[in-house]
């Protein structure tokens, strides 16, 4: 299964502003919808093309009401999230699932709560210690390199 998670923006709360719209309602009415953070709504998937095609069915919602979305493929990571991007760009054949490692974002996991994200590259094949505040976790996400700089 495909994990899709969408990370809402800090003045919105993300599950109400999906669910009160019928057209995104309807979009997510066929799956169960679990929060494994805070203000993030998440569901399971079929495949990466099932959850890029959500999250493009989504797309007017994101935009306003979302600071990002993540996409775990267990083909490609059991443990770290693709950005949106990155997830369309290997399901459209753009990337190789083995290339997508060396650029990430790793946010501070404060109780269930996602904190500043901190971008770095793999040292010696690890992730680096995030350093940006004290936190309980880390989820790490690999994005794409247009991100990565941008």
């Amino acid at each position: 299964m495909t994990q899709v998670c969408l990370v809402g923006d800090a003045a919105v709360d993300l599950r109400y502003e999906l669910l009160s719209r019928e057209t995104s309602r309807a979009a997510l009415a066929t799956y169960d919808l679990h929060e494994p953070f805070a203000n993030t709504v998440a569901v399971d998937t079929v495949s990466l093309g099932a959850a890029v095609s959500l999250l493009n069915d989504l797309n007017w919602y994101l935009v306003r009401f979302a600071d990002c979305a993540l996409v775990r493929e267990p083909s490609v990571s059991t443990d770290e999230w693709l950005s949106r991007d990155l997830a369309t760009a290997v399901r459209d054949g753009d990337v190789d699932p083995d290339d997508t490692g060396g650029f990430l974002r790793v946010y501070g996991l404060d109780g269930d709560e996602l904190v500043e994200p901190m971008y770095a590259t793999r040292v010696d094949g690890s992730v680096p210690e995030y350093d940006l505040r004290p936190v309980d976790e880390t989820v790490v996400v690999r994005v794409t390199e247009a991100e990565f700089g941008g």
